[in-house]
């Protein structure tokens, strides 16, 4: 780890913040990921870019390959629950996935009440919610417990910023029919629980999740990625009980210590967010690569070659970038 260590600080400046392939098609770029536009597929580049309450707050040493990689296995993990969009992925930050119609809401899965942004179960709970997307809560929660049972929590996707919505309301809205949102429903729930159960035979809780689905010849995909650090939360197992009982913070391997860190000085979307310090980019870096580890029980490895360099090498070498 000491090793890893320095690679983390050596990395500090040499972050992947963003790409150039004017080769590789019609460039889109989200909050994290590059993605380029071919014929029913894309590129899709995971940077090191960070981002929480709606805004990209800066980048995390080797954050892209591991979100990367770690999608790559829970896609792998989950492909006889699920189908995804992968078909290929011929670089650490890199995946190549058919292209899909996405649809308009995103579905979260949570099993426990938590989270400080304005979408999240315990900060809405705290301001006097207690009909959450068609979810009724009951009174007397505390912050980091766990539900009776997993809920659905939909969120819009295609908006500037995310807004919870409920089943009623994206029916009534549009957005799906009763029959896909039921669908998508019903495979986030079985995608959570083979989650959940993977997670807890590591050691951790997967307390929430993120599902982003598409369609392909009318098939639901699973797209994106799936059980990341970045599009879930995950504690340690061993000490949740303790921590919980004593009213204490839960011990966390996810982007929730960034988005804590900018809570904790006034910052939740609105106004321009202050500049993360690097001892904060560190110890992100660090959880990252934990997660990683932890999940799939494979070290993490990085390369000494720089990584814009190497993506480009492997994608010429893989046909998708012209090699002259």
């Amino acid at each position: 780890m000491e090793n890893m260590e320095k690679r983390i600080r050596d990395a500090l400046r040499q972050t992947l913040e963003a790409t150039d392939y004017q080769d590789l098609g019609a460039k889109e770029t989200g909050k994290v990921r590059d993605s380029y536009r071919q014929p029913g597929r894309r590129i899709l580049i995971t940077t090191d870019r960070i981002s929480a309450f709606d805004c990209v707050l800066g980048t995390i040493p080797f954050k892209g390959q591991v979100l990367n990689q770690l999608a790559a296995f829970w896609f792998e993990q989950t492909r006889t629950i699920a189908p995804n969009h992968v078909l290929d992925v011929p670089d650490p930050n890199v995946m190549v996935v058919t292209e899909c119609e996405q649809l308009p809401i995103e579905v979260i899965v949570r099993a426990y009440i938590t989270g400080v942004t304005k979408t999240s179960l315990w900060y809405n709970y705290e301001q006097g919610v207690r009909d959450y997307c068609g979810n009724r809560l009951p009174a007397g929660l505390r912050k980091d417990q766990k539900l009776s049972r997993p809920i659905i929590t939909p969120t819009t996707k295609l908006e500037a910023h995310d807004r919870p919505i409920s089943r009623r309301e994206a029916i009534a809205e549009g957005l799906v029919d009763a029959a896909a949102f039921d669908a998508a429903s019903d495979l986030c729930l079985r995608l959570f629980d083979f989650g959940t159960r993977h997670a807890r035979r590591q050691g951790l809780i997967l307390v929430d999740t993120k599902y982003e689905l598409g369609r392909r010849d009318g098939k639901l995909l699973v797209s994106d990625e799936i059980h990341t650090p970045d599009s879930s939360r995950y504690w340690f197992a061993d000490n949740y009980e303790a921590l919980f009982a004593a009213g204490r913070d839960q011990r966390k391997i996810d982007k929730e210590y960034v988005r804590e860190w900018y809570a904790a000085r006034g910052f939740r979307g609105e106004g321009v967010p202050p500049a993360m310090p690097d001892d904060v980019r560190f110890e992100a870096a660090q959880r990252y690569i934990q997660a990683y580890e932890l999940i799939t029980g494979r070290p993490f490895v990085v390369s000494d070659e720089p990584v814009a360099g190497r993506i480009e090498n492997n994608l010429k070498a893989a046909g998708y970038l012209n090699g002259n």
